[in-house]
């Protein structure tokens, strides 16, 4: 049984092949972001109104510093797919939807990048 039209035929367009990557990376991030914004949040409370030594202490942990880290990388990570999703949804000019996309990525690993290193550099007491 075809279920493709008659002009998917003619024209030989079908699927991209690749959604269904970025559907399963999207919930595995999402997944894997559940327990850290957990931990993150459940942090905060914990050191609310704690004064910056406090604070420097307990990101000098390497298990904060890891946990911190992933949380940052994988929220960017998980915020530029989604990004992608709707430019390959809503833009139909190839060329804007490909630089809103790589634009989009690139600020988002980016502003990763920074929060590592902010991360780090508190962490290892730069």
């Amino acid at each position: 049984m075809n279920l493709r039209t008659p002009i998917k035929r003619a024209r030989g367009l079908g699927s991209a092949k690749h959604g269904s990557g970025v559907w399963l990376a999207e919930r595995v991030s999402a997944a894997a972001l559940v327990p850290l914004v957990i931990w993150f949040v459940y942090s905060l409370i914990c050191y609310a109104g704690a004064d910056y030594a406090v604070v420097r202490e307990w990101f000098a942990s390497p298990v904060t510093a890891v946990l911190m880290s992933l949380l940052v990388g994988l929220t960017a990570h998980h915020a530029a797919n989604g990004m992608q999703v709707i430019f390959e949804d809503y833009l139909h000019v190839e060329w804007q939807k490909m630089l809103a996309i790589y634009l989009v990525k690139f600020i988002a690993y980016l502003l990763a990048a920074a929060g590592i290193f902010a991360v780090l550099r508190v962490s290892l007491g730069g």
